[in-house]
């Protein structure tokens, strides 16, 4: 049996580890998976052994609070969890700086000669000047209480963590305050004003909140993160809609989508979203199935084909059957691995929580040693507890805790100046161990939406008359491609012709009547259907489909008039971005729901692996496979097909101008959605790691350096022992200098990476024909040596005067004598150049 369970009181890794052990011991348990940004755990168990009771006792004798969850777990209910959580993070941190603020100002600020009221100074107001800290200490004690169930809890279990590590050294420096507040009292009664000044100089309740309030400052960053996953899955939910048409005895009713059964007829218009899968019964459709399968391009549906339910209808009255339903449908199924994976990610262990189960058992064994020997040697009892105290003051983890936060922070801001959003902690640290890097390829190495790359008029037909009648067929066109088509025309200043009569013929394409004459525009079915010839030019389109791109052919009057080619291209920093993944060491893979042979034409140009006819299900299990076989992978995606392997990932990338949902389900955001900006986010990472060691080495140097110091180890010989005041100052210096060399973090650069330019596409400007003048448009012309060489091979033809322009990419042809195009065309071409308009 399994069961899901609500887990409350959590805060670090550490946390996560100890339930998770502690109900793995239970009898019966087969499986637990605790994740500890969802505050859930999954639990495989046999019933006739143990129930719900046994585990939740289970988790409640380890310090934490469960509670089983439905089997049809609220989603928004999660979010509202996560959201009250944010809530009492930012109010425990608001609150804790409203108390430390003055409680800094009065203990610090007259050293710094802040003037201090007159009730708080001289020798005979030190008891008023120590009650006025304990009374500003001890809101921040109770805001901040759960570090101290939390950690002593840990304690008493043998599992010390970070918030052992916090209630220790804070309880320290309270205590220690405490017994300085009594000792002025009882030197206070006797009129020894001098030594009860003595003990106001040795309070440390500045360092107890002070410690409180800057980890609940990491604390308020990391709950920042949580609760993402459940936004995610609530979009995700948000995508299908809520009522379908359903045909019932030739009746058209909309109900809930619910109530949608399997074996229903559903009507769908264009502009909706298909309410659940199923196939085709009557009608012709092009789907936009990008959410689901990341194809940019359309696919075209007729009777017998499978449609995806929350894909839209962009054109096309169709009738379909339900087939698939509630939980089957295919966005059900991503629902659900996005859950799955969510859940299974493990938790990092930070590296001050791994070294404190060691760390705080020997500190506090040499505090009770210490005391113990020097009560053994004579000493008072207040010798023995001023030891013992300096010994946990100078221990204190003030610079151990803030080692990671405050590099985290910095680094997190850095990227954020760069772009890059990253989420969690979590996915910042572990971006420095990645080997293996999978990317989409629609959006993320691509464009995203198709674009014309070629342009093969027929023989005797030139580039810009041709593309001016196929424009115009295709302004008529709601196609994907047919806008495609439109976009570049305009961008190339072409005119269009006025289209009208416009017929379409489902699978194959279009044609209109343009100035009389017919043109037709579609796929190589289209051209068979009208039994239209075009050559050696079926070569040319099998040659470009061969490479990723799609081919279009268009006929006037019944003759092959020419061929277009559209594809979705690179993005100009793709190839940079591979190649700098390959400078680090690290594999690239593609993912893909496009064809092999789309897929294998984009793998060649960036030289990395592809993985074709890939859906949602299946890029989540290659994730899964790779981290089987050892690798620590990243994904970096856009679309909401890439959720669940984002989620599945030890690091997801998302891509800016993506969906919400890949946003959400992604540790790392690029804001700009340049996939070079994976490579910093890498690089960062790196940078941050590499900080965050060096702060708790000397974070572990400062603060163990005066333990033998602290534990009066100098004492007999030289009679030196450390006031718990410098055991203070020394804890002090270590924050300031672990804070110190967080900050050099600011000067992180990204390394740069040139991105490469797309090939120029030559510009073309429209001219009027005059009478004996003519225009030539050419391409090709770069320099003023082109120019002449152009205008030399035109004037050497009997009858013409040429000037060409290199600005205006044209010769103005003067004639004497009638000469007919292909001759201009033939002498420039022969020149090496190409004649695209004659106007």
């Amino acid at each position: 049996m399994k069961e899901k369970f609500n887990i409350t009181g959590m805060s670090c890794s550490a946390c996560s580890a100890h339930v998770e052990k502690s109900v793995g011991k239970l009898v019966g348990v087969q499986t637990v998976n605790v994740n500890l940004l969802q505050n859930s755990m999954t639990v495989t168990f046999e019933p006739d052994v143990i129930d719900n009771n046994d585990i939740i006792q289970a988790v409640k004798n380890s310090g934490y609070g469960a509670s089983p969850v439905g089997e049809k777990a609220d989603v928004p209910a999660a979010k509202s969890i996560a959201a009250d959580e944010m809530k009492h993070m930012k109010f425990r941190l608001i609150s804790s700086f409203c108390f430390l603020i003055p409680l800094f100002y009065i203990s610090m600020g007259h050293m710094l000669g802040a003037p201090l009221p007159e009730i708080l100074l001289g020798e005979e107001n030190t008891l008023i000047f120590a009650l006025v800290q304990l009374f500003l200490t001890l809101p921040v004690l109770e805001i901040n209480k759960k570090y101290f169930s939390v950690g002593f809890q840990a304690l008493w279990n043998r599992s010390p963590n970070m918030d052992s590590l916090i209630a220790i050294g804070a309880a320290a420096s309270v205590i220690y305050g405490v017994f300085a507040i009594f000792s002025m009292a009882f030197y206070m009664g006797r009129g020894n004003l001098m030594q009860a000044h003595h003990y106001s100089m040795e309070l440390y309740f500045e360092s107890a909140a002070m410690i409180l309030t800057l980890i609940t400052v990491g604390k308020y960053m990391e709950t920042r993160s949580k609760g993402k996953t459940s936004e995610a899955i609530s979009k995700l939910m948000n995508l299908a809609p809520k009522m379908a048409m359903v045909l019932k005895n030739g009746v058209e009713t909309e109900i809930p989508i619910d109530e949608v059964r399997e074996g229903d007829v559903l009507v769908v218009r264009p502009g909706h979203s298909i309410p659940v899968d199923g196939t085709l019964i009557e009608g012709f459709c092009a789907v936009d199935e990008s959410a689901i399968t990341g194809e940019s391009i359309p696919a075209e549906k007729q009777v017998g084909d499978s449609v995806i339910g929350a894909t839209i209808n962009k054109s096309g009255y169709f009738k379909m059957t339900a087939t698939r339903v509630g939980k089957d449908t295919t966005l059900a199924q991503i629902i659900t691995l996005v859950e799955e994976a969510g859940a299974s990610k493990a938790p990092i262990a930070k590296l001050a929580d791994q070294v404190s189960g060691i760390f705080v058992p020997i500190v506090i064994s040499i505090a009770l040693v210490a005391a113990i020997v020097w009560l053994i040697a004579g000493q008072t009892f207040a010798f023995a507890l001023s030891i013992g105290i300096a010994v946990l003051v100078i221990s204190c983890p003030c610079a151990l805790g803030l080692a990671t936060p405050t590099a985290i922070m910095v680094g997190t801001g850095k990227g954020a100046e760069n772009g890059i959003l990253i989420k969690s902690a979590e996915s910042l640290e572990i971006a420095h161990r990645l080997d293996t890097v999978v990317l989409d390829k629609t959006g993320t190495l691509t464009e995203g939406k198709p674009t014309v790359t070629d342009i093969f008029p027929a023989k005797s037909i030139l580039k810009n008359p041709f593309l001016r009648l196929v424009s115009s067929l295709e302004a008529l066109s709601e196609h994907p491609l047919g806008e495609a088509v439109v976009e570049y025309a305009k961008k190339q200043e072409i005119s269009f012709f006025e289209a009208k009569n416009l017929i379409a013929t489902p699978g194959q394409g279009i044609e209109a009547e343009i100035d009389g004459t017919i043109i037709c525009g579609g796929n190589l079915k289209m051209m068979k259907e009208k039994k239209i010839d075009i050559g050696d030019y079926l070569q040319k389109g099998e040659a470009l489909a061969n490479e990723g791109k799609t081919p279009l052919y268009f006929a006037k009057n019944g003759k092959f008039l020419g061929m277009l080619a559209l594809a979705d291209t690179l993005k100009e920093s793709s190839k940079d971005a591979v190649d700098a993944f390959h400078q680090m060491g690290i594999d690239v893979v593609m993912l893909t729901g496009d064809n092999q042979r789309t897929a294998n034409a984009i793998a060649k140009k960036l030289g990395i692996r592809a993985i074709a006819d890939v859906l949602p299900q299946d890029k989540e299990q290659e994730i899964r496979r790779l981290q089987e076989s050892g690798k620590k992978v990243a994904m970096i995606g856009d679309g909401i097909n890439d959720a669940p392997a984002l989620t599945r990932a030890d690091v997801g990338i998302a891509i800016g101008a993506g969906t919400d949902v890949a946003i959400e389900s992604a540790d790392i955001v690029l804001i700009k959605s340049d996939l070079l900006d994976a490579v910093a986010a890498v690089e960062l990472s790196h940078a941050t790691i590499r900080n965050i060691k060096q702060n708790l080495f000397w974070a572990f140097f400062y603060n163990t350096l005066g333990i033998p110091l602290a534990a009066g180890v100098l004492y007999p010989v030289f009679g030196l022992k450390l006031n718990p005041m410098f055991a203070a100052a020394a804890m002090s210096f270590s924050s300031v200098f672990v804070v110190s060399n967080a900050l050099r973090l600011k000067l992180f650069r990204p390394k740069k990476h040139t991105a490469n330019s797309n090939e120029t596409q030559l510009n073309q400007i429209q001219v009027e024909e005059t009478s004996m003048k003519k225009i030539l448009k050419i391409d090709g012309m770069s320099c003023g040596h082109c120019t002449a060489r152009v205008e030399k091979a035109l004037n050497s033809i009997d009858g013409v005067t040429a000037q060409v322009s290199l600005e205006g990419k044209s010769a103005t042809v003067n004639l004497t004598k009638d000469i007919d195009d292909e001759t201009l065309i033939s002498t420039v071409t022969d020149a090496g150049y190409e004649v695209v308009d004659i106007l």
